[in-house]
């Protein structure tokens, strides 16, 4: 067990608590490298980091370090879709196939773009076998999408669309903007230092993903049934998908956003209260409608009590806290960040050290006690 963790960065003392549950999660062998990073108020008031970025832990975790988020990628996705509706490009109740006609195959035509992005349109899973290769041509998998037939009635149920949405959002976007989803986050969202994929350029700071040994996304719901296995195992995703060169350079804003903690939280800052880094803060209403609650219940995908808003998860089973109006993303193996409009702040925390926890990560729960009993 590792003692007297070094922590780098800096965090404002009355805040001392979430300092030493990040340190603790160290000293009890559960991380390789990780982030945590605190607006409040619009005021960063803890940017953390420590460890390494590799397994053999010899290439330290640096101040700008950036590693594969999985679906908190999806936060992100979810905001940039807010900035259309807030400058008039669309709204969450257009239909898809307004910009999209091909999409109304199969009896689609009425899904709203609301509906999309909190996983009501029944399309959670690919007809087609498919293969981690063919992640690359994204426009060939939506198209493919587009044409299917939904897998239940769109609007009655929610299934977690966990890959699929990814390719979705991103014909979506390009459909309404004429513009690719990822060169409007290089673009719009340059300040949090936030990518959908990541350059060469840039994979000298990129951390390894550690999973654990035989860890793939099957196994995230035990004892899968036939929609399950259809989502979640077409294709089977294996963790160490993050560390290659082909989803790297892939198109995938359910799943391959490299970011770190001090930008998802700026971003989420920014969207809710205006922060100093960017002039994105959302209007009332729109904020009001990106995070309004579209599907609650189980998810057919998930089994778990989920709260949809559109492609933001509102706060379920208090994994934000205690305050029902908080609203973010969580990652396969352990990343989320999000904000809480109720207490002024926006928290993310990232690490490449995936745990197995669909909810209930003793990570988190950590670093979320100590926050919110320091407030």
């Amino acid at each position: 067990m590792a003692q007297d963790q070094a922590i780098s960065g800096r965090c404002a003392a009355k805040f001392h608590t979430v300092e030493e549950a990040f340190r603790a999660n160290f000293d009890d062998g559960r991380e390789i490298g990780a982030a945590i990073a605190l607006y409040l108020d619009g005021e960063l008031v803890i940017d953390l980091w420590s460890g390494f970025r590799d397994a053999d832990k010899t290439v330290p975790w640096q101040e700008d370090t950036l590693v594969n988020v999985w679906s908190t990628t999806k936060g992100v996705a979810a905001s940039c879709f807010a900035l259309l509706v807030d400058r008039g490009k669309c709204a969450y109740d257009d239909k898809v196939a307004d910009y999209w006609p091909e999409f109304a195959a199969g009896g689609k035509d009425e899904v709203t773009i609301a509906q999309l992005l909190s996983h009501q349109a029944g399309l959670s899973a690919f007809a087609e076998p498919t293969s981690l290769d063919d992640f690359v041509d994204g426009r060939r998998l939506a198209d493919s999408l587009a044409a299917q037939s939904p897998l239940w009635e769109p609007g009655s149920q929610s299934g977690y669309h966990a890959v699929t949405i990814g390719f979705l959002a991103v014909e979506l976007f390009r459909r309404i903007t004429g513009a690719s989803l990822t060169s409007f986050v290089e673009r719009e969202l340059k300040p949090f230092d936030l990518h959908i994929g990541i350059a060469n350029s840039e994979l000298g700071r990129v951390a390894t993903i550690v999973p654990p040994a035989g860890m793939n996304a099957e196994g995230v719901v035990p004892d899968l049934n036939a929609l399950q296995a259809a989502t979640l195992g077409n294709p089977a995703l294996e963790p160490d998908a993050a560390n290659t060169a082909g989803w790297r350079q892939s198109e995938i804003p359910s799943a391959n956003g490299f970011a770190n903690a001090r930008g998802l939280a700026g971003l989420y800052s920014s969207i809710t209260l205006g922060a100093p880094e960017a002039g994105l803060k959302l209007s009332e209403e729109t904020l009001q409608q990106a995070t309004r609650v579209r599907m609650s219940g189980p998810d057919a995908v998930l089994t778990i009590d989920a709260n949809w808003a559109a492609g933001f998860l509102r706060n379920s089973l208090n994994i934000y806290g205690p305050h029902e109006g908080a609203f973010g993303h969580s990652g396969w193996g352990g990343s989320f960040a999000f904000a809480d409009p109720e207490s002024g702040l926006a928290f993310s925390y990232v690490m490449n050290a995936m745990g197995t926890d669909l909810v209930g990560d003793p990570r988190t729960l950590r670093l979320l006690e100590a926050l919110y009993q320091s407030l």
